[in-house]
């Protein structure tokens, strides 16, 4: 009886050890975006500006020993590319607004610079699903939006007090994030700069 009252016990101060690491949170900023193309397009050459977007959701940071931890969120994402075309008659610039459901999970390093501040590195996969329109249409053709996508982040960052960060990442597709239809043989690629804020409760 009295084994089991100490693994019970034991389990217990686990579980709070690392309830105590574990923070929610609220995290979003600016996206900057910009599409890349790979393929053949007919008659024309194809190109895409940067663009502001923003992304913002809920987070989850745990908190390992040694420095290392994990960060998870679950964001509302959207990002902008203005596409430009030239040669072609009857086309001219236009503005695609993708919308998507973005799943970060990052694993991270804290290096502390004193008992109230440090700085962080994050590298992890990113796990996209668009919501709202996936087909758009242009004057280059149907632009369609893949039914998910992985990306991977870099970023870094300063932490203080435990509940305030302020970082930046580069997002990298890891493979297509759309396609052209009727343009060609078109794929794009959706990398962006972020740059943002979480606040840890």
């Amino acid at each position: 009886m009295k084994k089991i009252l100490f693994v019970v016990a034991l389990l217990a101060a686990t579980m709070t050890a690392q309830a105590q690491g574990l923070k929610f949170g609220i995290k979003g900023g600016l996206n900057l975006t910009k599409m890349t193309m790979s393929g053949t397009f007919d008659g024309s050459t194809f190109s895409s500006d940067n663009q502001a977007g923003f992304y913002l959701g809920p987070t989850l940071k745990l908190s390992l020993p040694l420095g290392f931890g994990v960060d998870v969120a679950a964001l509302y994402d959207q990002r902008s590319a203005k596409i430009e075309s030239n040669g072609q008659a009857g086309t001219g610039d236009e503005k695609i607004k993708q919308k998507s459901i973005q799943i970060p999970i990052n694993a991270r390093y804290n290096i502390g610079l004193g008992s109230e501040a440090g700085i962080y590195l994050a590298i992890g996969p990113q796990f996209g699903f668009p919501v709202g329109d996936k087909v758009y249409n242009t004057k280059l053709g149907d632009y369609t939006l893949k039914s998910s996508n992985l990306s991977f982040n870099f970023g870094a960052g300063v932490y203080l007090l435990d509940h305030l960060e302020v970082g930046f990442s580069y997002n990298l597709a890891a493979g297509k994030s759309g396609e052209f239809k009727n343009a060609g043989d078109i794929d794009t690629h959706n990398n962006a700069w972020q740059i943002g804020a979480a606040i840890y409760f």
